[in-house]
């Protein structure tokens, strides 16, 4: 049975991500900061972690122990409200926080468990982006803290896929389109916004499609790539 370690799914797109999983026979380790209802319904093991603690990522590494892992899928982000991230209102607070949780947390987790990911025949793992993080696709500014910690945690990921392509690690970054989630409840109204569980099942589709050739580059939940 394969393994998984699923954050941020006490909620939105980790949650449903979490159902795909298990549906799909994985051995699931479904993690988040709140140890909510819709963590403790999932039918699989579940923990508390808050990514953007190096003290509570060491203790969860060490609590998995040494068997191996199969897929790592980071989703677990935090977004401040627009009236606190424009270039007037931004502080270093919402700055650190963004980031500790949106791309630090991802890649410090990542190093926790790399020898356990390393120990399995087909490594895969997964960092929930968003196209917000694109320079390229950046037309309407704002969200400074929110847009740089996405570019911040692409830069990341597309090193780590350099770095592991010859461990045979599959590195997939994924743009969820928007999603009715807690996120952003501005999304809601949206016309091309889907409930998290159409968001998972598309993702789903694109992360186990790739292989090492397509490794480290960006794609949206329709499968299509992203530019950096």
């Amino acid at each position: 049975m394969p393994v998984a370690v699923v954050t941020g799914a006490n909620s939105g797109i980790g949650y449903a991500f979490a159902q795909v999983l298990i549906r799909e026979g994985y051995d699931v380790t479904a993690v988040d900061i709140n140890i909510g209802d819709k963590l403790k319904s999932l039918q699989c093991k579940t923990a508390q972690l808050d990514v953007s603690s190096p003290e509570s990522i060491a203790a969860f590494a060490a609590s998995y122990g040494e068997g191996p892992l199969d897929l790592l899928l980071n989703v677990a982000g935090v977004m401040a409200p627009h009236a606190d991230d424009t270039l007037s209102t931004v502080s270093l607070s919402t700055l650190t926080k963004t980031f500790g949780v949106n791309t630090f947390g991802p890649l410090l987790l990542t190093q926790a468990l790399l020898p356990n990911l390393l120990k399995s025949e087909s490594p895969r793992l997964g960092v929930m982006s968003s196209r917000v993080g694109s320079i390229a696709d950046n037309s309407t500014g704002g969200s400074y803290a929110y847009r740089a910690s996405k570019a911040a945690v692409n830069s990341v990921f597309k090193s780590l896929a350099v770095d592991l392509k010859d461990k045979g690690v599959v590195v997939v970054i994924m743009h969820p389109g928007y999603v009715k989630t807690g996120l952003d409840s501005g999304t809601w109204e949206l016309k091309d916004a889907v409930l998290p569980e159409e968001a998972a099942e598309k993702l789903w589709g694109v992360l186990v499609s790739k292989g090492l050739e397509e490794t480290g580059r960006f794609w949206h939940r329709e499968g299509f790539e992203l530019e950096w």
